[in-house]
């Protein structure tokens, strides 16, 4: 289905919007997955907060131009799903993890930080915790040395209270 020139104005201020709130984009090749599992993968991605899209390619390329995912417009060729995403990580584990059961899916590439990524890197950026495990694991790591003093002061504070108890047991002993 061919779109009208405001159509196709439209779908450009729309992906321009996306790219331009976007911190990734990671671009696949979807030849051959059934319908039912497209809609797996949209469901998926929209609960992870990307914006999945299949777009015409020389609209794509007028989308992001001039933005920080223009250094991917070479890629753009063939029947290409682009996901979109605010967090840095988000789209690339949505599209690898997908991939990774659905061997139609092949990811072509990406962009990050203004920097293309090729099918390596795409991976790497999914394979970087969530923001949240991340947090958790700093918090870990800061609450340990404390954690430790607490457990080294209630080992010694357990030994010198054993060791009155037995004093005293002592004590009582000779007395009696």
């Amino acid at each position: 289905m061919s779109l009208n020139r405001s159509e196709k104005e439209a779908v450009i201020s729309d992906v321009t919007g996306l790219a331009a709130k976007a911190q990734t984009l990671v671009i696949a090749e979807y030849r051959g997955i059934t319908v039912a599992d497209m809609t797996k993968l949209r469901a998926t991605a929209r609960s992870n907060g990307v914006s999945l899209s299949v777009l015409k390619n020389t609209l794509a390329r007028r989308a992001v131009t001039g933005s920080g995912f223009e250094v991917v417009s070479d890629l753009m060729t063939g029947p290409l799903i682009y996901g979109f995403s605010n967090d840095a990580v988000a789209a690339a584990r949505v599209v690898a993890d997908f991939a990774k059961t659905n061997d139609k899916l092949v990811i072509r590439g990406g962009a990050y930080g203004g920097k293309a990524l090729d099918v390596n890197g795409v991976k790497q950026l999914a394979s970087i915790p969530s923001k949240e495990v991340l947090l958790a694991q700093l918090l870990g790591l800061m609450q340990s040395p404390i954690s430790r003093i607490a457990r080294v002061l209630a080992a010694i504070a357990e030994k010198k209270g054993a060791g009155a108890v037995a004093e005293e047991v002592s004590a009582e002993a000779v007395a009696a």
